[in-house]
């Protein structure tokens, strides 16, 4: 038996240092060697955790390994365990980990803070995916790896007003962007397809303005209840996942006015009922109480306020008396003037609550305070936009439609999703994609504090097409907002996404497939 076994595990070895160039993770980590030998877990492997503070991510590996690979390993508190596996805290720095596994002294990890050794567990977890489990052990390459991300801000983007997916799936969701170490969750809870927050100061916004959808104005009423928000932010949390909520004003508030008119004001035969009244002291109150309710939930006292597409609805504030009114009052010379007032008093509502607004690119020259406010780049197609957020010295997300928008096919022949002059977005497209193509003064880089792909539903009619236009792509985002982008190869990339495919399918992911897309056709579009 002891001769099979020598056999066995050497025949393991070959396997991991044969042709290895680079660990099978994604994001690629910034620096790391080894790779030549490995560590086996085995069920007598022990977790140790040196601080209290860990205690959440050694339960959370422990679930995870037993989970995926049906190891049932245990904890240990009283001290760190030789050839086990080792978390603890140490003076290195922030936002970063070590991850150290070596064939004798067995994994430690190491970080300074819980963040960073929760992304040091998912970085072993998944060389766990990829290791061989038989005889009772896992076979985990030996690397020594020394990893930070890029960027701090690495965020992910889902609609579901104009589509509807509910817990189960935001949980599935939330689940691959901590696997890619993805950090920022921006939730699009409101627009004029549906409301999908309940507000118990107001409860006919999510009972009347939750009815319907993209696909169906006529739909029951979607929409989640507070002690459902509340049970995602926990999970997300527990996850590294900060939750960005978005209310979107004044524009887009179709469904809000379906729910309490008095507070519309503005709109068109194409666009009815589309903005808030920006001139009825009542609408602040209205949207302040909504906001208060809001904060309540999640913690990370960050919310987006929209801000964008005001045009398609405030034409009628041109002959509306009220409006007209306030411009005299207060001096406020075209519309665009007045959505810039209306963002400012509700910047005031959050910043009374000690909160950071969020907006689109819209509200470059709102003159909001840069010290309590991050906007969103998106429009490719003005870079001018990108300037003016620079030259006002404004934190800025990069999340331009080409190529960060996953609503936008991802492959030519594709039937159902966005297009732009015909340009759309394949996978190379985005994992190319990095801050030098937008050629930023070196002055200005300081500014932008990540990236973040947004996917929009409006052809997002089912959990199908939702997987197909966000895997693989969500991987490569990983890489853009993680991996140093001198150390970023698509070649190199596509050899490790290879093995990801197999965890999606695993999963029960439908995901597009780079390699050879007829194995996954395009969903059509259906409820």
């Amino acid at each position: 038996m002891k001769i099979y076994c020598l056999f066995f595990f050497a025949y393991l070895s070959s396997l991991v240092s044969f042709g290895q160039s680079s660990p099978e993770i994604i994001p690629l980590p910034t620096t790391f060697e080894g790779g030549e030998e490995y560590f086996s877990i085995t069920p007598k492997t022990k977790i140790h955790y040196s601080n209290d503070l860990l205690k959440e991510e050694a339960y959370f590996l422990q679930k995870e390994l037993l989970e995926r690979k049906s190891f049932p390993i245990s904890i240990q508190t009283s001290e760190a365990t030789k050839s086990g596996i080792n978390l603890a805290l140490t003076e290195t720095q922030d936002g970063g980990y070590q991850l150290f596994i070596d064939q004798t002294t067995g994994i430690t990890i190491t970080s300074a803070t819980e963040t960073g050794i929760f992304q040091g567990i998912i970085s072993l977890l998944q060389l766990a995916d990829q290791a061989d489990a038989s005889h009772g052990q896992l076979a985990i390459p030996t690397w020594k790896i020394n990893d930070s991300p890029a960027y701090a801000w690495r965020g992910f983007m889902l609609d579901e007003s104009r589509h509807f997916f509910g817990v189960e799936k935001v949980k599935s969701l939330l689940d691959w962007m901590a696997y890619y170490k993805l950090n920022k969750f921006h939730w699009h809870l409101t627009d004029a397809q549906g409301w999908r927050i309940a507000i118990k100061k107001y409860p006919k916004l999510a009972l009347v303005g939750g009815i319907g959808d993209n696909s169906d104005p006529y739909a029951p009423a979607q929409y989640y209840s507070q002690s459902q928000i509340q049970e995602i932010v926990r999970y997300a949390a527990e996850r590294k996942i900060d939750i960005i909520p978005e209310i979107d004003m004044p524009g887009h508030a179709t469904a809000a006015n379906k729910a309490y008119p008095e507070f519309s004001g503005g709109g068109s035969e194409k666009y009815p009922e589309f903005t808030f009244h920006p001139a009825k002291e009542g609408t602040y109150q209205y949207l302040t109480d909504i906001l208060r309710e809001v904060d309540a939930l999640f913690p990370g006292h960050m919310i987006h306020l929209g801000g964008d597409e005001v045009s398609f609805g405030n034409q009628q504030w041109k002959n509306d008396p009220e409006v007209q009114q306030l411009m005299a009052s207060q001096q406020l010379e075209d519309l665009k003037d007045v959505e810039d007032y209306f963002m400012k008093r509700m910047a005031d509502s959050l910043f009374s609550l000690n909160n950071t607004i969020l907006a689109w690119d819209e509200m470059a020259e709102a003159g909001l305070p840069t010290s309590q406010s991050i906007l969103l780049w998106w429009r490719h197609d003005q870079p001018q936009q990108l300037q003016k957020l620079l030259d006002n010295d404004i934190p800025t997300v990069i999340c331009p439609r080409i190529p960060l928008y996953f609503d936008f096919v991802q492959q030519e022949n594709d039937r159902f999703g966005r297009k732009w002059g015909g340009n759309f977005n394949p996978l190379q497209r985005v994992y190319d994609f990095s801050l030098t193509k937008l050629n930023i003064p070196a002055s200005k880089t300081s500014l932008i504090l990540g990236f973040q792909a947004n996917l929009w539903t409006e052809t997002v009619t089912n959990e199908d097409r939702l997987d197909y236009l966000t895997f693989p792509r969500l991987a490569a985002l990983a890489e853009i907002a993680w991996t140093p982008e001198e150390q970023k190869d698509f070649e190199d990339f596509s050899t490790r996404l290879k093995n990801h495919l197999a965890l999606y399918q695993k999963a029960g992911i439908y995901f597009y497939d780079p390699f050879d897309p007829k194995n996954h056709p395009e969903p059509v579009l259906k409820k």
